[in-house]
This record gives structure tokens, sequence and C-alpha cells, in this order.
């Protein structure tokens, strides 16, 4: 089977937004699915090296908030390709907390929930939670961004621990070295109008935010 095959499955963006008691953290998830209405309840797939999986064990609380087709790729970038161990990847993003303790996105998102595990499912490398909904939006605003969305109008890529990561094609387009590949969330700049040396030092990548300084040269093995 070709996996791109499973390309064909709907998906959206989320925000998964988390605490680990201390301090609230966020990360990007395309698998969030409503199961029941009476009561409320949902599935997240989360990969078990995610810090925010590590997060949602503990505190058995999350928020979802959906983003829409006008949340920017450098607030994507800075939730989905950055890790929260490591990082304060909501020190440049919009968010309010709940009194719950968890954030809630506000970057141009439709709605939110607030959720609580209450099963899980483990597979090799995810777990999947299921989820009442205690709380969320009273209303929705804007059109919520697809998995399509993403790739097709903001050429974003998927991280490797998101359960649609494919291994990308290889370069078969003889790459004369004129392309330049983000080191964080690995978009390719080929604009052949705008050589990579001639953008501003200012510029940064429309996906992530990263500055001009993290990119480097694209070769057959990057």
């Amino acid at each position: 089977m070709n996996n791109k095959s499973l390309f064909s499955l709907t998906y959206g963006m989320y925000a998964i937004g988390v605490t680990d008691g201390k301090r609230p953290s966020a990360c990007i998830v395309n698998t969030v699915t409503q199961v029941s209405n009476h009561p409320n309840m949902l599935t997240v797939s989360m990969n078990r090296k995610n810090y925010s999986y590590a997060c949602i064990r503990k505190s058995g609380l999350f928020t979802v908030s959906v983003l829409s087709e006008n949340t920017s790729g450098a607030a994507i970038g800075a939730l989905g390709f950055t890790s929260g161990r490591s990082e304060n990847k909501l020190e440049n993003i919009r968010y309010k907390m709940l009194r719950e303790g968890v954030p809630v996105i506000k970057e141009n998102s439709c709605c939110w929930f607030l959720c609580k595990v209450t099963d899980s499912m483990e597979t090799p490398t995810h777990t999947v939670f299921l989820a009442e909904i205690l709380a969320g939006s009273d209303k929705t605003v804007g059109d919520p961004m697809t998995y399509a969305y993403y790739h097709k109008v903001i050429k974003g890529n998927a991280p490797k621990n998101a359960p649609t990561y494919q291994e990308p094609d290889p370069d078969l387009s003889g790459n004369d070295g004129d392309s330049f590949i983000c080191r964080i969330c690995k978009y390719v700049y080929s604009d052949s109008s705008v050589p990579f040396e001639e953008l501003p030092d200012d510029w940064v990548c429309p996906i992530c935010g990263a500055p001009k300084s993290a990119f480097q040269r694209k070769t057959p093995n990057t």
C-alpha cells in the first residue's frame, strides 16, 4: 500500500492546551474527533514523545482550540515545531487561562473546548485519549482550517511526531543548490525570482517564523 493514500482521510488543525502544574503549554494536532453528544465526548491522538502527552497524563485536563483559516503559519510553527520541555511555546502566542489551569489559544481560533480524560487506548507510538467535554465556546467564529488547507495554501509540513508524517520524496528535480530549507519546520524556499541571499535580513520563515539564519542550503540529504 502507498501510505500517501492516507492523505485522503480528512483532518483538521487544533491547538491542544495543557499544563504541567506549574506553567501552561500547547501543541498542534490534526486528529480530534467527536464520538458522542450524550454526553459530549471526543478523542485526540497524541504521540507519547510529546511534552503535551506527559502533561495530559499528569493532569487529566486539556483544551482543544479549533484553528481557523486565518491562523498564521507562524503561530502554528511556534506551537507545532518546538518542544514545551525546553521552550516557552506561548511566549509570543495570544491565549487566555481558564480557572482550571489550562490555556485556550486565541490565535484566530474558531472555538474551544475544555476536556477531561476518561479513558485511553495505546498504539505503538501514540495514545488516543477519550475525553468528556466539560465546557466550551458559546459561538463559533470563522472557517475551521483543514489539514489540506494547511498543506496546500499555507504550504506547511507535518512534524515527525505527527501521525500523518510521511518521509519526504527524494529530490529528483536536479536541485542546483538554489533552494534553502528551514531547520525548524522544513519549509523549503525556492523562489527563482528572488534568490534567498537577496531576501532582507529581517525576513522570517512563513511557516514557523524562524529567522533567515535558521535556513540552510538544501542538498539531496536535507
